[in-house]
C-alpha cells in the first residue's frame, strides 16, 4: 500500500498564501460589490434627500369639526402617526416578535445573519426591522431569482445602515409601522387600528396590538376577517414572544390568550362609511381646487398621495344622526309605498303608457356600465338590449341590508327606481357652516346626490319667498288680511289671452285671512294674489339674492312652487331669514393643511345683505305660524293626530320655537320640509328618482308625512346630545321692530283636516 505523501513546510506556506489570497480577494470583491451597489450600478439607490423624505404615498384625511376623521382620499390608505402616539405594548410586541436585538444592532444583526447562513435559512430569516423598512420604502418585495435577490439583499443592507445613521430607533419603528400593509384597505398602523378596531393606535389594548403585529408576518395569511383561528394562534405566539423578552408576565399572557378576537371591522372604502355623498362632493371640489392652487414649485397637489388634511364643517355626530333619521323613516315609509304599488302592473310608475315607460327604461339602460362596456366592445344595440333580459346573479340593496339574488338587469333597474330617496342638509345660519349632508340612501347603490346635485320641484316651500317680496315691496305685515276666494290672472304679464285660476288643495275658500294664517294653511289663492300684486319679476330677483341658482321663469305659477331647486340652495335661502336678512354662502371647508401641518388654504366667507332685520324677522314669524297652526304642527302633536302607526306616529312633541314650511308637489312626486331653530337650519326632500314613481295619495305622499318626520327624528337626536348645543331659544327679535308680527290665530283652524293638505296644483 502506497504511503500518503508528507506535507512539507513549503506546502504549508503555499496553502496559507492561497487562503489569504482567496480571503483578501474575496473580501475585496465583496467590498467592491457593495461599493458598486451603493453607487447605483445594480439599480438606483435612494439619495440623501430620498432618505429625508421617503415617498410614503399618504392618504388625504377629511376631518370633521369635532375632530373625527370621516373619510380619506387615497391610493394607499395610509396616515402617518408619530412614535409618541404609539402605545408601549405595541412597540414591545413588534420588537419582541420581529427583531429581538433591534436596540443593539446598527441596521444589520450579525448574529442573526450568521445563524441564518449556517442553517441555510431553516432557523428563520435574519432581516432586521430596519432592513424590512428599507425593503418597504425603496425596493418592495424580493425577486425570485437568486442573483437578483443577492443584489437586492445588498442594497437592503446598505439602505438599512443609512437609515440607522439618519434616524433614531424610535423614528425607524414609527416609519415601519406607518408603511406596513395590513390588507383590507389598511396601510399603516393608524389605518389598521381604525379599520379593525375603530380606534386610534394609542387606544389599542395589548391583545389588539399583538394581533396587528402578528399580521406582519404574512398579512394575507393572517387576515382576521377570513382566518380568525390562524390569527388567534399567531396573536398568542406574539404574546409568548413578549413574555420571552420580558415585556409581559406569564400570568398576563395566559389571561390574554384566552380572550377571543373582537373586531369592529370598518373598511375605509370610498363608497362606504360616514358622509359618502358629501365626500364625493368634496372630491369634485378638490379636483378643481388643485388646478387653481398650485404648490410652490408649480405642480398640482395630489389628494390621493400628498397627505393633506381637509378640515370640514360637518359634525360627525350630526352627520350620524341625519343618516340614521333618513334610514329609520324611509325604511318604514317604503313599506307604505310598496303596499300602494301591489296592484300596479307598471310598478313603480303611475300614469305612464307603454311608450313612455319604454323610453324611460331605455334611458336608464344607457346610463349603466353594462351598456357602456358592451357598446365599447362593438355590440349592436339590439344585442345590448337583449342582454338586459338575461337573468344573472347579483347583490342588491334592501332596507334590511345587502341580499344576494337572481334577476334580469331590466328588473334590477325597475327595482331600484321603486326606492324612495332623500336629501338632507343642515347648516348654521350665522356662519354658513354645513353640519350634515345626506345625499341619498346608500352611495354604493344610489350615486346621485340629492343635496348638491339634484334639483327638484319645491312646492309650497317656495311660498315664503313670495310672502317676503310682498312684505318688502307692498309694506305688508304677517297680520294684514287678504281674501281667500277664487282668483284668475293672466299666465304672462303681457299675455292676457291665457289665464290661470289656481285652486286650493281642499277646494275650500276661507274668506278674510291674515298672511300668517294663509301661509300656515298653505292657501294657494293667497300666494297667487300676492305674486299678482308684486309681479313675478321681484320674486325671482329676491329668490336669486337668497342664493338660489336655479333658472326661474317670471310666471305667476312660481308662487305655488313650479320651480326646481336643490336642497342646498333651499337651506341657504331659508337660513337668510334666520340670519337677520344676511345671506351667507354655504361653507364646507374651514382650512386645508399639507402633510407638515402648514395651512395652504382658508376660504373667505361670502355674504351679502338681502333683507332688513324687520322683514327677515317677519318672515320667521310667518314660518313659526306653520309649526304652530299649520302642516308643521305635527311636530308638536304626538302621533300627528292620525293615530299611531309606523309612519305617522311621531315620537316627539317639540315645545320650542320652530320656523319651517312643508311642501308637496303635484301628484305627490316630491315631499319637502325646511325647518329652523336659531342656530340650525335643516332641509329635507323625499321622493323617487323619477317623478312618475310616486305615492298615489296625499296620506303618505305629502311633505308633512314624507319629509317632516326625518327633520323631527334628526332634531330629537341632536337635542338629546347636549354637547351639540342646538338652540331651543326664541329667534332674536329686532329692537324697535316696525312690522306687526304678533297675530291672533283661531284655534279652530289648526285641525288635521286642514293643515295636512299642503299640496300645490299648478301648471308649468
Amino acid at each position: 500500500m502506497a504511503q500518503k505523501p508528507k506535507t512539507t513546510e513549503k506546502d504549508l506556506v503555499y496553502y496559507k498564501t492561497l487562503f489569504w489570497k482567496v480571503f483578501l480577494y474575496g473580501m475585496g470583491a465583496l467590498a467592491l460589490f457593495f461599493l458598486l451597489a451603493s453607487w447605483g450600478v445594480f439599480g438606483s439607490m435612494p439619495s440623501f434627500e430620498d432618505l429625508e423624505n421617503p415617498d410614503s404615498n399618504l392618504a388625504t384625511e377629511i376631518i370633521a369639526s369635532d375632530g373625527v376623521t370621516i373619510g380619506k382620499f387615497y391610493n394607499e390608505n395610509r396616515t402617518m402617526v408619530k412614535y409618541s402616539d404609539l402605545p408601549k405594548h405595541l412597540v414591545d410586541a413588534l420588537v419582541a416578535t420581529e427583531d429581538e436585538r433591534f436596540y443593539e444592532h446598527s441596521g444589520i444583526d450579525g448574529r442573526g445573519t450568521l445563524r441564518a447562513a449556517l442553517s441555510l435559512g431553516t432557523s428563520g430569516g435574519a432581516s432586521t426591522l430596519t432592513q424590512q423598512l428599507a425593503k418597504l420604502l425603496f425596493h418592495g418585495e424580493g425577486s425570485k431569482f437568486f442573483l437578483f435577490r443577492i443584489v437586492q439583499k445588498a442594497k437592503e443592507w446598505i439602505i438599512a445602515i443609512r437609515l440607522e445613521r439618519q434616524y433614531t430607533k424610535n423614528e425607524i419603528i414609527a416609519m415601519y409601522l406607518n408603511k406596513a400593509d395590513f390588507v383590507n384597505t389598511a396601510v399603516g398602523i393608524r389605518s389598521a387600528a381604525k379599520v379593525y378596531f375603530g380606534k386610534e393606535p394609542r387606544d389599542l389594548t395589548i391583545e389588539e396590538s399583538a394581533m396587528l403585529v402578528g399580521m406582519l408576518k404574512n398579512p394575507s395569511l393572517y387576515n382576521p376577517v377570513r382566518r380568525i383561528e390562524k390569527v388567534t394562534n399567531r396573536r398568542n405566539t406574539v404574546l409568548g414572544q413578549m413574555v420571552k423578552n420580558g415585556f409581559l408576565e406569564e400570568s398576563a399572557k395566559a389571561s390574554l390568550s384566552q380572550k377571543p378576537i373582537v373586531l369592529n371591522f370598518k373598511p375605509e372604502s370610498h363608497k362606504e362609511g360616514l358622509a359618502t355623498y358629501f365626500r364625493e362632493y368634496l372630491r369634485d371640489f378638490m379636483g378643481k381646487w388643485a388646478k387653481e392652487n398650485k404648490k410652490a414649485d408649480g405642480s398640482e397637489y395630489d389628494i390621493y398621495k400628498d397627505g393633506l388634511k381637509i378640515y370640514v364643517t360637518l359634525d360627525s355626530r350630526m352627520q350620524q344622526y341625519a343618516e340614521e333619521s333618513v334610514y329609520e323613516h324611509l325604511a318604514n315609509l317604503q313599506q307604505e309605498f310598496d303596499s300602494e304599488q301591489k296592484n300596479n302592473k307598471n310598478r313603480p310608475f303611475l300614469r305612464l303608457n307603454e311608450e313612455e315607460t319604454n323610453r324611460l327604461m331605455r334611458k336608464a339602460m344607457k346610463n349603466t356600465d353594462r351598456w357602456r362596456e358592451m357598446e365599447g366592445q362593438g355590440k349592436s344595440e339590439a344585442d345590448i338590449i337583449k342582454s338586459f333580459g338575461v337573468k344573472t346573479k347579483m347583490k342588491i340593496f334592501t332596507w334590511k341590508g345587502e341580499r344576494d339574488t337572481v334577476m334580469t338587469p331590466t328588473d334590477s333597474i325597475r327595482y331600484y327606481k321603486g326606492f324612495l330617496q332623500s336629501g338632507v342638509m343642515a347648516m348654521e345660519p350665522s356662519t354658513g357652516h354645513i353640519k350634515a349632508w345626506v345625499g341619498g340612501n346608500n352611495y354604493k347603490y344610489f350615486q346621485y346626490d340629492h343635496v348638491g346635485q339634484g334639483a327638484r320641484q319645491v312646492g309650497s316651500t317656495f311660498k315664503p319667498f313670495v310672502y317676503a317680496t310682498a312684505i318688502e315691496q307692498l309694506n305688508m305685515s304677517p297680520c294684514d288680511s287678504i281674501i281667500d276666494s277664487p282668483f284668475t290672472i293672466p299666465k304672462g304679464r303681457h299675455n292676457v289671452t291665457e289665464t290661470w285660476t289656481p285652486q286650493n288643495s281642499n277646494g275650500e275658500y276661507r274668506g278674510m285671512v291674515t298672511l300668517k294664517k294663509a301661509l300656515a294653511l298653505s292657501i294657494n289663492t293667497v300666494s297667487a294674489k300676492l305674486i299678482d300684486k308684486t309681479g313675478p319679476e321681484p320674486v325671482v330677483e329676491l329668490t336669486h339674492k337668497l342664493g338660489v341658482h336655479s333658472e326661474i321663469p317670471a310666471q305667476p305659477s312660481i308662487a305655488l312652487g313650479a320651480v326646481e331647486i336643490t336642497v342646498q340652495d333651499m337651506v341657504a335661502a331659508y337660513s337668510t331669514f334666520a340670519n337677520e336678512g344676511v345671506y351667507i354662502k354655504p361653507q364646507f371647508i374651514t382650512r386645508i393643511e399639507d402633510k407638515n401641518g402648514i395651512i395652504i388654504y382658508e376660504p373667505v366667507p361670502e355674504s351679502h345683505d338681502v333683507l332688513n332685520k324687520d322683514i327677515a324677522f317677519a318672515v320667521i314669524k310667518l314660518l313659526q305660524g306653520v309649526t304652530e297652526s299649520g302642516s308643521g304642527a305635527r311636530l308638536r302633536t304626538q302621533g300627528g293626530g292620525h293615530g299611531y302607526n309606523r309612519v305617522t306616529g311621531y315620537p316627539y312633541v317639540f315645545t320650542n320655537p320652530i320656523a319651517g314650511k312643508t311642501g308637496t308637489t303635484q301628484n305627490q312626486s316630491d315631499g319637502w320640509f325646511v325647518g329652523m331653530v336659531p342656530n340650525l337650519a335643516t332641509g329635507v326632500w323625499v321622493g323617487c328618482e323619477d317623478r312618475s314613481a310616486r305615492f298615489k295619495s296625499l296620506v303618505y305622499g305629502q311633505g308633512a308625512t314624507s319629509a317632516l318626520p326625518i327633520w323631527g327624528l334628526f332634531m330629537e337626536k341632536c337635542y338629546a346630545d347636549k354637547e351639540l348645543n342646538v338652540s331651543k331659544a326664541e329667534f332674536e327679535r329686532p329692537k324697535n321692530l316696525a312690522i306687526k308680527v304678533d297675530c291672533w290665530v283661531p284655534v279652530k283652524d289648526t285641525t288635521d283636516a286642514e293643515f295636512e293638505q299642503d299640496t300645490d296644483e299648478f301648471e308649468l
